[in-house]
């Protein structure tokens, strides 16, 4: 029965393999509209796109980001100042886009913007902070993805927003896991929703990456720490504070540099014939993060907190 068994899985990676390999007709004749294009994996994915041949519509933060990438390109990628957390600045991008796009439609949208700061434990931070990173990491991907989606029903095309393994698994505090479990449920609904209209949904799931986010990750944690009222420093304790900032700081430089693990994940989604529902990048993703994610909550949260400090008042 072992063998049988052991048959069938190989023939359905096999299948799948083959099925995966196939990629769409005509891809120089397609546009495809990037947010987060400033640095990053939508920089790498906007020059990656580019050197297929496909017509590229980068969204940059700002003006040097724009003229960077463009420097770094071909002709046919074209820039817009976008700010994905103010409606205004969407809407005029996707008048733009539907500009440049024409009847053919717009084939791609990749939700890729994205900040990670303020991070640290919830208990040090407002509801102000938890509002800086969802009004991008989700109310942004809405906003784009709403407004951008008559287009992209026009060509049948494709709909890939990035969100984290942190969207399984909550592993830190303030908005950004929230804001990933968001997307998650945002994409699962809109997939359904898009299945009679022929536009396919993709999530991607990076795992820890090595990006420039790094470095405003720990002066965020250093900065709450230092506005925290000194009853609440006094329940912490210097110590787990420092034991924290280090641990942080480890997690931080471990992550993979190679990028290209997550930008592959995104071009399959855009180019294959039959792209997966969800694309896990990085192998601290696969091995580790959403392995856990489905033990009993009892199990994931002893992996997740045994090598946490513990507070000078905790239990």
């Amino acid at each position: 029965m072992w063998f049988y068994l052991a048959v069938l899985l190989v023939l359905y990676y096999f299948r799948r393999w083959y099925r995966e390999r196939q990629t769409v007709e005509n891809l120089t004749e397609k546009y495809v509209f990037i947010t987060g294009c400033d640095s990053g994996f939508g920089n790498l994915l906007a020059r990656q796109l580019d050197l297929k041949g496909m017509r590229v519509l980068a969204g940059c933060l700002t003006q040097k980001g724009a003229e960077e990438l463009e420097k770094a390109t071909s002709d046919r990628l074209k820039t817009r100042i976008l700010d994905v957390s103010s409606t205004e600045s969407v809407a005029a991008a996707a008048e733009w886009a539907k500009g440049c796009v024409g009847d053919k439609g717009l084939w791609g949208v990749v939700n890729n913007a994205g900040i990670a700061t303020p991070t640290c434990p919830n208990e040090w931070l407002t509801k102000e902070d938890f509002m800086t990173i969802l009004s991008v990491n989700l109310l942004g991907v809405i906003d784009v993805t709403l407004q951008m989606l008559p287009l992209v029903k026009r060509a049948r095309g494709r709909v890939v927003n990035v969100a984290s393994v942190m969207g399984r698994l909550a592993m830190l505090g303030g908005g950004y896991c929230p804001a990933k479990f968001g997307v998650e449920a945002f994409s699962d609904s809109l997939r359904r929703e898009m299945l009679a209209f022929g536009v396919h949904v993709s999530i991607v799931e990076p795992g820890a990456f090595c990006t420039s986010i790094a470095t405003k990750l720990q002066s965020s944690l250093k900065d709450a720490w230092a506005q925290l009222p000194a009853d609440v420093k006094a329940q912490y304790g210097q110590e787990f504070f420092e034991t924290f900032y280090r641990q942080m700081e480890d997690l931080l430089h471990s992550g993979s540099l190679d990028l290209s693990l997550v930008t592959d994940t995104m071009e399959h989604a855009l180019t294959s014939c039959h792209p997966r529902t969800r694309y896990s990048a990085g192998w601290d993703a696969k091995l580790f993060y959403i392995p856990v994610s489905y033990l009993p909550t009892t199990v994931a949260d002893y992996l997740m907190t045994r090598h946490l400090p513990k507070p000078a008042q905790g239990i």
